[in-house]
């Protein structure tokens, strides 16, 4: 469509007409953004996106992104006017409302055109962020002729304050990544009010200073919009364009006002707004022509689909492209089989993250998808191996990032490769670290993606650098997040097993937490008997009168208790829980005979025993229930009381 005025204004109140009445009718909601910003998205949709609304999920197609989502009503209108199949106008109808997949904010599950759900603010750059990544890796893999596209996003000013905002924008600037453009909508407005009350901050020189192109436009004027976004569509870096907007455009009296950020026009602004803008329509109709504009705008982008599934069957990559793009794992367990042999051959003492980066050479070798990283943890976490070299600005066909001292960042730029598609990564950090990652683990398991958080230094038996760096907390924490895998295994066969397991989550995220200390092997055999969740490691000798639940690097302090008892004749199992909540998924029979009823069931973790009454009943929960200290590990797990010869008198006197 050429540049239009005459088109493109009412095509835009379209825009602005769907979002003030939605949020009317729902009562909630955020109407100022999406009024705001109408023009600038009719320009972005009609002439620089490239999109089919008849295949939402084109692997080829560009990204767009709000990342100010609490103005929804923005991507609904566009997705609904576009062509899209989701949402309905009866979806519009009920904005907000029980069932209907137009939520408050845009979810990637409820619609396949919305990319990745948003509303935290910034991580919706942020994981942008990793969908330009993902884009220039696949682009080195698969060349031009399968990946070529640009990652959009609209952006407001909370998204720029946001302290995830520094990070992404960092990595972004580094990487040189030129297919990645923010519009930022520069209304000068938050919830409180003018932004001058909480910011002074020159955001265009904070973006310059980290190698972006920046640009600005008037977010009103058709013909500036157009230059701006070329421009930026242009210019090798990334590229912020400052689209100076009137939030709430288009209503006479809230416009330009924080009144109109996050509530409902009324009925009396509505009727103003539409004798302002012209806009005769009852609410939820947009007149025939206007929506034919609208949808011509689909037929441009099937026309490009055509062309590139054209290019796709004549490629000799195209098996292995549609493969990494719809994440299936490649057949067989060839890889894993051999080195889980080697281990029951071997049975290495090493601490469980030596025992991760030596899976990780296997798995990484076999599995081209896998992209890892660290954050300035790389010799710690232990994430790099022989097939995943750097990459850089130098080198998009590298498999392993440097994400700097970036935690927050680095987490949301793997949701984002993992949204992008063709992708999986991991990266890793201190699992103490975690609560920096907390909010986009919490989206990893929102938006179903497989991401894979590689968390080292597990507990107190990190030692010497002290309750500032010893998770205490963290693990049972993590527990309580619906849809992670926490993984905390005992062993170097554990531990390979965990890796396996992560991998075939196509739905979910997981969390290995991996100890810092050498552990002793406790398994002879390779049965995945990890997949359970947790099982019997080591069986009653005598009558069973106990059950120790132990994970990680306590399950050895288990089977020194376990021995200890068995030698005055009190029979004790032994279970190693890796991963809780795989167990709570097993069937209630296979449950009750890893933990019986008849037993004195008794916890062991290096943690907060906070949550493990699930297991144990009014058993002994045994952990540690305070901050740690500066130490060597040996030294702790005695003060801690974390050692056999701590552990058996208690169990004795349990028993009576």
């Amino acid at each position: 469509m050429s540049l239009d005025t005459a088109r493109l204004a009412p095509m835009a109140n379209s825009i602005r007409a769907l979002s003030m009445d939605a949020v009317q009718a729902a009562n909630s909601g955020h109407p100022g953004m999406p009024m705001g910003m109408a023009d600038v998205a009719t320009v972005l949709f009609s002439q620089f996106l490239k999109f089919d609304p008849a295949a939402p999920k084109w692997a080829d197609r560009d990204r767009f992104v709000l990342s100010a989502g609490h103005g929804s009503m923005l991507i609904y209108s566009l997705l609904h006017l576009t062509g899209y199949a989701s949402p309905t106008m009866d979806d519009i109808r009920n904005f907000r409302q029980l069932h209907s997949p137009c939520a408050g904010h845009p979810e990637n599950t409820e619609i396949p055109g919305v990319e990745c759900t948003t509303g935290p603010l910034g991580q919706g750059l942020a994981m942008a962020v990793g969908m330009a990544i993902a884009e220039r890796h696949l682009n080195a893999v698969f060349g031009n002729d399968l990946v070529d596209h640009k990652t959009w996003v609209v952006a407001g000013d909370g998204c720029l304050m946001e302290g995830i905002n520094h990070e992404a924008i960092g990595l972004a600037g580094n990487l040189k990544l030129g297919n990645l453009n923010v519009l930022w909508d520069d209304n000068n407005i938050t919830i409180d009010g003018d932004t001058s009350l909480s910011t002074c901050e020159d955001i265009p020189a904070r973006f310059r200073a980290t190698g972006w192109h920046v640009t600005s436009c008037d977010g009103h004027d058709f013909a500036d919009i157009a230059r701006a976004l070329a421009e930026a569509a242009a210019d090798p870096r990334p590229s912020l364009v400052a689209c100076h907007t009137v939030i709430g455009k288009g209503a006479p009296n809230k416009a330009g006002s924080h009144s109109v950020h996050g509530a409902p026009l009324g009925a009396d602004e509505i009727a103003a707004t539409r004798e302002a803008i012209g806009w005769s329509a009852p609410p939820f109709e947009i007149p025939v022509d206007i929506l034919a504009d609208w949808r011509s705008l689909g037929a441009r982008g099937a026309t490009a689909r055509a062309e590139w599934e054209a290019r796709l069957a004549a490629n000799p990559d195209a098996a292995e492209f549609n493969r990494r793009m719809t994440g299936e794992l490649p057949t067989g367990n060839g890889a894993m089989n051999a080195y889980l042999a080697t281990l029951v051959a071997d049975q290495p003492k090493v601490a469980t993250r030596k025992a991760s980066q030596m899976a990780l050479e296997a798995i990484t070798a076999a599995l081209p998808d896998l992209v890892g990283g660290s954050a300035d943890l790389t010799g710690s976490n232990l994430t790099n191996t022989k097939s995943t070299p750097p990459l850089t600005a130098d080198d998009y066909s590298g498999r392993h990032l440097y994400y700097g001292i970036r935690e927050f960042g680095m987490a949301a730029a793997m949701n984002g490769m993992a949204l992008h598609g063709g992708i999986i990564p991991y990266g890793g950090t201190f699992l103490v670290f975690a609560d920096y990652c907390r909010n986009a683990i919490r989206l990893s398991a929102l938006q179903h993606q497989r991401v894979v958080y590689v968390m080292t230094h597990d507990s107190i038996g990190l030692g010497e650098d002290g309750p500032t760096h010893q998770p205490i907390e963290h693990v049972m924490s993590l527990r309580a997040m619906p849809n992670v895998l926490m993984f905390r295994p005992a062993d170097a066969i554990e531990t390979a097993e965990a890796w396996a397991l992560a991998l075939k989550q196509a739905d979910r995220p997981s969390v290995l937490a991996l100890s810092r200390q050498n552990l002793p092997p406790v398994r002879t055999d390779a049965d995945f008997k990890t997949a359970r969740g947790a099982y019997r490691l080591k069986s009653a000798e005598a009558a069973r009168q106990v059950v120790i639940v132990a994970t990680g690097s306590e399950v050895e302090i288990a089977l020194a208790s376990a021995a200890a008892l068995e030698t005055d004749g009190i029979g004790t199992d032994v279970v190693s829980m890796p991963c809780a909540e795989l167990f709570d998924e097993q069937d209630a029979a296979y449950r009750a005979d890893v933990l019986p009823v008849d037993t004195l069931k008794v916890s062991i973790e290096a943690g907060v025993t906070h949550g493990w009454q699930k297991y144990v009943g009014d058993g002994l929960t045994i952990g540690i229930d305070r901050f740690g200290a500066s130490a060597p590990a040996e030294q702790l797990y005695e003060y801690f009381g974390l050692t056999a010869e701590a552990i058996v008198p208690q169990i004795k006197a349990r028993l009576g």
